[in-house]
């Protein structure tokens, strides 16, 4: 493993827009799917546990940080290019590491239409193929044509249809969830050929839309909580009267811009504040609608219970 660099204690919070949490014991970027397969074999070695990391944007991470390895799917896989189909339509190549909204600004770049939506999403693009990441009517799985991912043994190719894609989960986040292995390595997309004033247009508009509705400028991980079947996350807060409130002064609190985020005012609060928050509002919004949130944002490291 000499040629591959593996850092110790390195802090996280710089790398989750929550922008709190402890420190990893072990951190690797690698730069392809052999690297992935020799962290992981290190790891296994050390008898430690893994998280891949992707921008950081869906996730809330402890404060005792991750106490094994967590290797950063980023820069270092971050391919991008095109290649016409001559039918009107066009592939694009993307690595797992690349930003979800660079891909959508290189989608608009190229008159394609269909990616708009995924100009203003701040994750990675492995982070949306593996969250099935939508806004605005537009889900990922819309253009997905295949996924390369590393199952544990070796590097596969699955076309969109095998991805068993839904909302906010898929073929990758429900085999991780059974505890395999399965890293998003990158993704083709296929997209057809509009017209480039309507498409940025489109975009304009929903940059505009996410500017007014959404707390853009205060550091969240988005939306907190997935979608009840049937209701709405942000409108039952609401409804329990938890718009805007906080438990104390440490940072922590359900925006008063949109009540489905639970922001880091300041970036003063950290994780067991967030954590602590989420729970209230899960129990009071059960209290008063017999709805229980489900979180979106996934939990890294230890929270006791």
């Amino acid at each position: 493993m000499a040629d591959l660099r593996i850092e110790e204690n390195v802090p996280l919070a710089g790398y989750s827009t929550f922008r709190c949490g402890g420190p990893a014991r072990y951190f690797a970027e690698p730069s392809d799917g052999d690297e992935v397969s020799r962290l992981f074999k290190w790891a296994e070695d050390k008898g430690i546990e893994v998280f891949v990391l992707g921008n950081g944007s869906n996730c809330l991470i402890s404060d005792n940080g991750f106490d094994g390895l967590v290797i950063r799917i980023a820069r270092n896989m971050s391919e991008l290019k095109s290649e016409e189909s001559g039918d009107g339509r066009v592939k694009i190549t993307c690595g797992a590491g690349l930003p979800f909204a660079r891909f959508g600004n290189y989608c608009t770049e190229l008159s394609l239409t269909g990616a708009e939506f995924a100009c203003g999403i701040p994750g990675s693009c492995g982070g949306a193929v593996f969250m099935n990441a939508g806004a605005y009517d537009g889900e990922t799985k819309d253009f997905i044509d295949g996924v390369t991912y590393w199952d544990g043994e070796s590097i596969r190719y699955i076309k969109g249809p095998e991805c068993d894609f839904g909302y906010r989960k898929s073929l990758f986040e429900k085999l991780n969830s059974e505890g395999k292995k399965a890293v998003i390595l990158g993704f083709d997309a296929v997209l057809s050929k509009g017209d480039k004033t309507e498409i940025s247009s489109l975009v304009e508009d929903l940059r505009k839309r996410r500017t007014a509705s959404q707390p853009l400028d205060v550091p969240s991980a988005g939306s907190t909580f997935k979608r009840p079947e049937g209701f709405y996350a942000a409108k039952l807060i609401e409804e329990a009267g938890l718009k805007g409130f906080a438990i104390d002064d440490s940072g922590a609190q359900v925006s008063p811009k949109h009540a489905g985020f639970i922001v880091n005012n300041g970036g003063r609060a950290n994780a067991s504040d967030v954590m602590r928050l989420i729970d209230y509002v899960v129990e009071k919004v059960f209290e008063n609608s017999g709805v229980r949130l489900e979180k979106e944002v996934r939990l890294v490291g230890y929270f006791g219970g």
